[in-house]
């Protein structure tokens, strides 16, 4: 049976287990698991936070990372700004990129969610306010949800992904994994 692991990558990790061509010091996934034989399914930003879902089975790693088959991953995503549901309505549309247009996005304004502090803190400015956001994608462009907020006008301070398909973060800390059978 496939092993799955849900990882709570934390801000500033890289998605890998070694960082061959980079200076010394920077965290990598060996950091923090020390199971034999998982690799991450897909990648997370090293400025972002979150779910992070690492197996042993290539064809579930396929399923899970590749973007074909759409699997939805929500992020929950501090943005620069107080957007109002029109600001939001180009991202439920898609929007232009220069790599192309997205697909339509799921997105909800949100209260801000109860989770863990990030360390560093996001930068504050006591001028420009603040909004969270929900945000839904099928595709899995490099750095995808910050280039989407960014070209709609609200920059994005702080991107934690909640969930992949069916699996979430919930329960699960910063630095911490949980195994289940897949």
């Amino acid at each position: 049976m496939a092993r799955l692991l849900l990882f709570n990558k934390p801000f500033g990790v890289l998605s890998q287990f070694t960082d061959r061509n980079a200076p010394a010091g920077r965290a990598t996934l060996s950091d923090f698991i020390a199971v034999p034989g998982v690799y991450p399914a897909g990648r997370l930003d090293r400025d972002s936070e979150g779910l992070l879902l690492l197996t042993d089975d290539g064809r579930l790693q396929a399923r899970i990372a590749e973007p074909r088959f759409k699997l939805p991953k929500t992020y929950l995503v501090q943005v620069e700004g107080d957007p109002q549901d029109a600001a939001l309505e180009p991202l439920r549309k898609g929007v232009r990129l220069k790599d192309g247009m997205t697909l339509p996005a799921g997105v909800a304004r949100i209260d801000p969610p109860d989770l863990w502090p990030r360390d560093p803190p996001i930068r504050v400015r006591k001028s420009v306010p603040d909004s969270w956001l929900r945000i839904t994608i099928r595709e899995g462009r490099n750095r995808q949800v910050r280039r989407m907020t960014a070209a709609v006008g609200l920059p994005t301070l702080r991107l934690v992904r909640w969930s992949v398909g069916d699996w979430t973060l919930a329960g699960i800390m910063p630095g911490a994994f949980a195994q289940i059978a897949a």
